[in-house]
């Protein structure tokens, strides 16, 4: 991404600027994914964004100074929704260590984080090479820290079901795998796939792992 300076625009339409300053950061962040996710990175330009949003270039200019700023507090923007996700169904009360590693599960496919769009932002970011180091440094700590809890609650399954040889840090690691090869196949096969088909797919490996907690799914083929 390079360090776009955002100028002013006379062609943008305006609104009134009766908003927050939270719900206009907002807006522009919300016509970013909606821009990346029709152009790419490559396409999306401030105009593209100022333009979806129906906001000035000077309102952009205010909020993120730079296209890079942008795209990074986009990215950011999507890491903690998607953390903030899986945190609090992780975090329910009196939920065994299957059911918080199942609500860890879902929230990967939850619609409001499971979506086209924003997978294809997410996906637009791990290809761009640019992107990539900006994209690492936000989202390893967030995705350090569900794999270490993913790693915990698999090690309290091993001692609760008695199982032998059953590397609990690379079982974390797998998921990570499978989540994201899994968001790749609803992006490009979204007539094939589904986001039930995926929690019942992730659902039929934990079974072949933990075959006393979780069940063995015979088709993986509901669309949701």
């Amino acid at each position: 991404m390079n360090q776009e300076q955002i100028k002013p625009d006379k062609i943008s339409p305006k609104k009134p600027r009766t908003a927050s300053k939270e719900v206009r950061r907002q807006q522009l962040i919300n016509a970013t994914i909606d821009s990346i996710a029709k152009h790419g990175i490559a396409g999306t330009t401030v105009t593209t964004v100022t333009k979806a949003a129906g906001l000035s270039m000077g309102l952009a200019n205010f909020h993120f100074a730079t296209k890079q700023n942008l795209f990074e507090e986009t990215l950011r923007f999507l890491a903690e929704e998607h953390h903030n996700h899986w945190k609090v169904s992780y975090e329910k009360a009196n939920l065994t260590p299957v059911d918080k590693l199942r609500a860890i599960v879902a929230a990967h496919f939850h619609s409001k984080i499971c979506n086209r769009k924003k997978i294809a932002v997410w996906y637009s970011f791990f290809g761009d090479a640019k992107a990539r180091a900006s994209y690492r440094k936000l989202a390893d700590e967030i995705d350090t820290e569900r794999r270490d809890i993913t790693a915990e609650l698999c090690i309290q399954i091993i001692k609760d079901g008695g199982y032998d040889n059953v590397d609990p840090v690379n079982i974390a690691y797998t998921l990570e795998g499978l989540y994201d090869g899994l968001w790749l196949n609803i992006l490009m096969y979204p007539e094939e796939f589904s986001r039930s088909d995926m929690t019942l797919r992730i659902e039929s490996y934990l079974s072949l792992v933990f075959p006393r907690h979780f069940k063995n799914s015979t088709n993986p083929a509901c669309k949701g």
